[in-house]
């Protein structure tokens, strides 16, 4: 027989057998366990993580009629045929080329006939998303009451980009990325299998190269083993995935923050004369330089994630190296990395990389200290203009007091606080400034109902954008909802400034808003350590229009109706320390704005 792929042959057949997807095939187990077998399943998670394999093996086991605790027997004619691929009552349906409306209409016309051989009739449709809109329309009733014994299993790698009519059918399991200890494990346990001799540092390369793929994994271990005549060795790995070494990648990095830039130079050259792949390259520098990050704060998670596999060299530079220089490294290598993804020549980049690096670790300080005699002259070079920065400022801020004054002492109060509102200017100010043109507008119509409408969707938005885009919102949460517009505040104002010129996220987000609630609302984003000023400012600037507008509604409210509007505080309603906040309009303001339950109303 032909030679079959590492990944073909050790495909899981018992869900004991899958890895890294313990809650998943547990739920599936009890619910054959149980006769709770839904009609329609939804596998979705990053490729190699086991989708196709679960849906073949849940097939197998509700069909199987020696079936134990959930899993299949594969003894049995009907496991067999399920393993080979023959049997007609299952069927394996592509939706990337397979997406038309024909193809589903073909389904809904044959779905209504009872299986042939087992007991069930199931239909798996792999990359599901790839379907057109006419051909999910067709699918839909089929979908929501299917004929008795026929199961419908959906798997996709982009649920983001399915309706949500159909996903509001399904039963959806989301597959995590695999471990790479847990990739590790199973490597190991395969090349004991087939009596392999390997090098342990080699499968940690590669464990780590899959990027949570088990497929991958196995993808690679097949070509390091044919790389390397049946034999795992640390160099056939490290240039089967393209990487470098830890102990190379650490002199790299120890150059560039000690601001050695001839010897970072140097090494760069050594990394490329050995055929090292550019961007393979710079993932790597990505990684370690997370890992650095990470180490200061949660060392277990960086020792876990190595395998136990941390150097006493990386633990030192990890606490010499401070972390607003791995900010901004990892900032370029991530601006580096998507201009390379255009050009023929990245070995220009990494050049330029490396100078831009080392000027990043010399400004920073982060190995090597910096010789008093050198930064002297710096700084006494940036004092006259910080010293300038200041003075402007204070006269501005001056030129504004005044400006007020004149305007509460003549009665236009209105025109006032729009310049006050402006946020305040810092040496240490980020150099995207807030956009309160912007802001304005939605804290004018804000509603704690839209705000809460958003906080409830707000989880299901973030997942449907891409991993890159999830890492940047993932510390953001929205503060204020209207429906012209959302406001989401950071809480770095690195990744502030990063999401406000990222406008494919901005879209991303919008987008996800239309599918989820029906409106694309604009975002705005905000830093949080302004947010309360923001807020504050906007709640004094328009009191004058907030009790105008709440005394027009008392004044329209029909003499008979006797009650005050429910939204508005009521003198019951006020508190007993005399402070009247009940018929604040402020405090109204920003009980609507907020909710009660966060307003926290102080005497001046």
């Amino acid at each position: 027989m032909a030679y079959q792929a590492l990944y073909r042959v050790w495909r899981p057949q018992r869900f004991d057998d899958m890895i890294g997807q313990e809650i998943i095939t547990r739920t599936l187990k009890n619910a054959i366990t149980t006769n709770q077998i839904s009609h329609a399943y939804l596998f979705a998670g990053p490729r190699g993580t086991g989708k196709t394999s679960a849906a073949k093996i849940f097939a197998k086991a509700i069909n199987c009629h020696h079936q134990t605790d959930g899993e299949p027997c594969n003894e049995c004619e009907t496991c067999k045929a399920i393993t080979d691929g023959t049997l007609n009552d299952v069927i394996e349906i592509d939706a990337a080329s397979n997406n038309g409306v024909e193809e589903i209409r073909d389904i809904r016309d044959k779905v209504k006939y009872a299986p042939t051989v087992a007991d069930y009739k199931v239909y798996i449709i792999d990359e599901v998303h790839m379907l057109s809109t006419g051909a999910f329309n067709a699918l839909l009733k089929t979908l929501e009451e299917p004929p008795a014994n026929v199961i419908f299993i959906l798997a996709t790698t982009e649920p983001h980009k399915i309706p949500a009519t159909i996903i509001s059918r399904v039963q959806r399991f989301d597959f995590k990325r695999i471990a790479a200890s847990d990739s590790y494990a199973r490597m190991v346990y395969i090349l004991k299998q087939k009596n392999v001799t390997y090098d342990d540092q080699a499968i940690k390369v590669i464990a780590k190269a899959a990027e949570g793929g088990m497929r991958d994994a196995l993808s690679i271990l097949d070509q390091a083993l044919s790389f390397g005549d049946n034999e795992i060795t640390l160099d056939n790995a490290l240039l089967v995935t393209g990487s470098v070494t830890h102990e190379l990648l650490a002199k790299y990095v120890q150059e560039v923050l000690a601001g050695e830039t001839k010897a970072g130079l140097a090494t760069l050259q050594s990394v490329l004369e050995a055929g090292k792949d550019a961007e393979r390259f710079t993932e790597d520098l990505i990684g370690y330089a997370r890992d650095l990050l990470l180490y200061q704060q949660a060392p277990q998670l960086v020792e876990d994630a190595e395998m136990g596999s941390v150097s006493e060299a990386f633990q030192a530079l990890a606490k010499q190296t401070p972390a607003e220089t791995m900010y901004a490294m990892i900032n370029e290598l991530n601006a580096i990395q998507q201009q390379m993804r255009f050009t023929t020549h990245p070995d220009v980049y990494l050049e330029i990389l490396t100078i831009k690096l080392a000027e990043i670790g010399h400004a920073g300080g982060a190995v090597t200290p910096t010789p008093a005699a050198t930064v002297a002259p710096a700084a006494a070079a940036a004092a006259p203009a910080e010293a300038s920065k200041v003075a402007a400022l204070q006269h501005e801020v001056d030129q504004l007091k005044t400006t007020l004054e004149r305007l509460e002492q003549s009665g236009g109060v209105k025109a006032a606080p729009a310049v006050k509102a402006k946020p305040r200017v810092s040496a240490n100010q980020p150099a995207k400034e807030v956009n309160l043109a912007k802001i304005n507008p939605v804290l004018g119509s804000a509603t704690r109902e839209k705000l809460n409408q958003l906080q409830e969707v707000w989880p299901d938005l973030l997942n449907s954008l891409t991993v890159t885009q999830r890492a940047v919102m993932k510390v953001s949460q929205p503060v204020a909802a209207a429906d012209s517009g959302v406001i989401v505040a950071f809480d770095y104002s690195f990744l502030y400034q990063r999401a406000t010129t990222d406008q494919e996220l901005t879209d991303a987000l919008e987008n996800g808003l239309d599918r989820m609630i029906g409106t694309a609302l604009p975002v705005v984003f905000v830093p949080k350590d302004q947010w309360p000023t923001i807020r504050q400012n906007y709640l004094r600037a328009h009191k004058a229009d907030i009790q105008h507008h709440q005394a027009a509604a008392g004044a329209s409210a029909p003499a008979s109706q006797g009650a005050p509007d429910p939204s508005l505080p009521s003198d019951a309603d006020a508190p007993d320390d005399g402070t009247a906040a009940g018929a604040n309009p402020v405090v109204t303001k920003a009980e609507e704005l907020f909710g009660k339950d966060i307003v926290d109303v102080k005497t001046d």
